[in-house]
């Protein structure tokens, strides 16, 4: 499978709301000059959408590795299990295990901002938890930790959903039942968030279903992208519903929320599944439609573990610098572009001369002399 440039486009949109999600946290856009003429509606939808971001990157990356793993096996009833793990494991150790050493010394230095400090927390606890696949428990039992070890809650529901997949596709054999396990278990998502209603708010959000319940919705539809045929106009429809579904999602959230309630959600996560569908059957039908200017968002897209997972140093370091020259919130909208293109640069160093070289060096010696390279990588 050749990398998509829509969906790469669209994992590059999801990775930027991240980012500016952290940064409104700290310099809120609606206390900027922005406010002043930008609609509010556009200026929420454009802080506060990290949390359905993750959403949509669970749904990508169902949907990519479920796609690859039909793609390189010819079907999900049969997947190597040494491969699916060990693919697994060398595009997402060698960085979580970087990123855990780094946090590690900055807790023992005593860094502002990095330290470890809640009641009933501590590095060590912090450690396990996330190379036990449930540092959002942990976040849920304990509470929130410093922004730098809270972003891999997403990596403990993504990690823990990925070591049970392939065994469950073994178990039910056929494709067509997993096809139904996968829809049943994405449709799921509304039931899953009213029962964590009246838990903590860390809990609510984190919690280990929802978060599969949408990486579920993206193999669904990684199973009809793989055995269906259809023509460049239903292609072209599912894009424009579905991509008209996640902007609702988005921009109009809380009136979609009064309306359907926990279904909200489940309007994002099937949007973001139709979506894929439709650009992933653009490219087969229709491969020169590329996506004229949207270059910068397709390269971030590429990038996107890579910022997800060290962008919160760029951020509290330009925080940082902010609060140092006086903290003016009107033109605090100015920090943002450098943000940004801080964190898009931060995670192409990161890849160009870390994870891409360790995980290709992993590869070519643990996987038949390296002829997985190449592989689009699911996150």
């Amino acid at each position: 499978m050749p990398r998509n440039p829509g969906i790469d486009a669209l994992r590059g949109a999801s990775i930027l709301l991240v980012v500016l999600h952290h940064l409104a946290l700290r310099i809120p856009l609606k206390q900027t000059a922005l406010a002043g003429f930008v609609p509010a509606r556009l200026l929420a939808a454009l802080s506060w959408n990290g949390w359905s971001a993750v959403f949509v990157f669970f749904v990508i990356s169902g949907f990519l590795i479920a796609g690859h793993a039909i793609a390189r096996w010819g079907t999900l009833a049969r997947p190597d299990l040494r491969a699916f793990y060990l693919l697994r494991a060398t595009r997402i150790l060698p960085l979580l295990l970087a990123l855990l050493a780094v946090l590690s010394l900055l807790q023992l230095a005593g860094a502002q901002d990095y330290v470890i400090h809640g009641e009933g927390q501590s590095l060590g606890g912090a450690l396990l938890a996330a190379l036990g696949l449930h540092l959002n428990w942990y976040e849920g039992a304990t509470g929130w930790l410093p922004g730098n070890w809270d972003v891999l809650w997403s990596l403990s529901i993504e990690e823990a959903f990925y070591l049970g997949f392939p065994l469950a596709c073994l178990l039910l054999r056929r494709e067509r039942w997993l096809f139904a396990a996968m829809i049943a278990l994405a449709l799921a998502l509304p039931l899953f968030l009213a029962r964590l209603e009246g838990s903590n708010e860390i809990w609510q959000e984190k919690a280990y279903l929802p978060g599969m319940s949408a990486i579920a919705a993206g193999i669904a539809a990684a199973i009809v992208a793989a055995r269906a045929r259809p023509n460049l106009a239903v292609a072209s429809w599912l894009c424009a519903a579905g991509g008209i579904g996640l902007l609702v999602a988005l921009l109009w959230g809380p009136w979609l929320w009064k309306l359907v309630g926990n279904g909200t959600m489940l309007v994002l996560t099937l949007s973001t599944a139709c979506l894929l569908l439709g650009l992933h059957w653009r490219q087969q039908l229709a491969p020169r439609a590329g996506l004229r200017g949207l270059g910068w968002l397709r390269a971030q897209g590429r990038r996107s573990y890579e910022i997800y997972l060290t962008h919160m140093f760029v951020v509290y370091s330009l925080v940082a610098l902010f609060k140092a020259g006086g903290g003016d919130m009107r033109g605090g909208w100015l920090w943002y572009v450098p943000a940004v293109l801080l964190c898009w640069g931060l995670g192409e160093v990161v890849a160009r001369f870390f994870s891409d070289p360790v995980e290709r060096r992993l590869r070519e010696r643990w996987l038949s002399g390296g002829k997985m390279d190449g592989i689009e990588r699911g996150r």
